[in-house]
């Protein structure tokens, strides 16, 4: 079963493609749109924090093979590289980071809340994981809007994107 296109260690088909929403640390993929849906079909949101490891295990990897989940030190060089433009790609919300011919875009599909799973601010917002763990109850992230980017923490079972890294 294909969700957006797309199933947990499969690429987006387009830039603009919103991919699918994790958890930190699971590799089981959610929809990022309604209704919410998981890649193994199912529709029971996990209130459960992930075991207590601080990195993102290679067994939980959501990227396809020979990539992976990036650091936070990878994120933050990304926030710092100088560029970040709040533009639409193909009708779709999100961020250019980068300059030139090294430009990449990072669709605002928004994000699923903890709690429950909600889709929150969709087409305005965007959370990235890091493989990076923050403490007992959060990760690393980047996140944006239409006013600016900043890496902070999210909580462990709030449904966020992720953008993968060449290993």
């Amino acid at each position: 079963m294909a969700l957006n296109g797309q199933l947990p260690g499969t690429f987006a088909a387009n830039p603009e493609d919103a991919g699918m929403f994790y958890q930190w640390n699971r590799k089981l993929g959610w929809s990022s749109t309604d209704p919410m849906i998981n890649s193994d079909g199912g529709n029971t949101w996990s209130h459960m924090f992930p075991d207590v490891t601080y990195t993102w295990e290679a067994d939980k990897n959501p990227c396809p093979q020979g990539w992976r989940v990036p650091t936070r030190e990878e994120q933050e060089s990304l926030v710092n590289s100088g560029y970040s433009e709040w533009t639409s790609l193909n009708a779709v919300n999100g961020r250019f980071f980068g300059n030139g011919n090294n430009k990449v875009f990072f669709p605002a599909p928004g994000f699923r809340l903890g709690n429950n799973g909600e889709l929150i601010d969709a087409g305005n917002y965007a959370s990235y994981w890091s493989s990076t763990r923050e403490n007992a109850a959060g990760a690393y992230d980047i996140s944006f809007n239409s006013v600016g980017v900043a890496s902070i923490g999210q909580g462990l079972i709030t449904g966020c994107s992720v953008r993968c890294v060449k290993k």
